[in-house]
């Protein structure tokens, strides 16, 4: 006997294979933050035995010789981490729309699940305002772990759009003038934890994070993703 397929069977498939895709890229990046996590416990155990605290005592490339080895090969370690987050995202998804929503949903659970991690094995952060060096690539970024989780959990939204709509084959369409606003956004952003991270050892360090200029860059990209989905229906 012959069946067929209706547009709605296929898109319960299509919705039921994204669901067992986006579970084994949640577990990828949670495996994927705990070494994350490691990693810094080691760090931190050379660089600061006395503990971790704000203002840093010292920070950067030049300190020492080892200061600058092991900052220029944290540096390097940084990088690899993105082409392996690029290189999952480009795996798992099976069109563009998927592997920049599966490098969002990576990226976010690996930066939450760092500070889960960091919680686990270290106690620390004591508190969500607590300050962390969040990147050194071009320089180091800084702010509250806040901010950072902020920036996580709207991507994880976002992408779980991205790709429901997708499976429901009604994808967005951002046009060239959308990823320029996500880019100058996201620019925003970086440039409040740059600001930040060139102060992380002067005693007002606090002053220099803006987080009105955060928020700007946040929520400059949900305005854009906003728009990108009204037009998309």
């Amino acid at each position: 006997m012959c069946t067929h397929q209706t547009p709605s069977d296929t898109s319960g498939e299509l919705l039921g294979t994204t669901l067992k895709r986006f579970c084994i890229v949640v577990v990828f990046g949670i495996a994927f933050a705990y070494f994350e996590a490691a990693v810094v416990v080691y760090l931190r155990e050379i660089f600061y035995p006395d503990g971790f605290t704000f203002p840093l005592t010292e920070f950067g490339i030049g300190i020492s010789p080892l200061w600058s080895r092991l900052l220029i090969t944290e540096i390097g370690r940084e990088a690899a981490s993105m082409v392996l987050i690029f290189t999952a995202a480009w795996l798992f998804g099976r069109n563009l729309q998927q592997q920049s929503a599966y490098f969002m949903v990576i990226f976010a659970i690996w930066d939450i699940f760092y500070y889960v991690w960091l919680k686990v094995l270290l106690d620390w952060p004591a508190s969500i305002m607590d300050w962390d060096i969040l990147f050194l690539i071009p320089i180091a970024w800084a702010s509250p772990v806040l901010y950072p989780v902020l920036i996580s959990l709207t991507l994880l939204l976002l992408a779980i759009i991205i790709l429901y709509r997708d499976s429901r084959a009604r994808p967005i369409k951002p046009t060239l003038p959308d990823w320029v606003g996500f880019v100058f956004a996201g620019l925003i952003v970086v440039i409040s934890f740059c600001i930040a991270g060139r102060h992380v050892t002067e005693p007002d360090f606090q002053s220099y994070f803006y987080w009105p200029l955060f928020a700007a860059g946040l929520l400059s990209a949900i305005a854009v993703f906003l728009k990108c989905l009204l037009k998309s229906k």
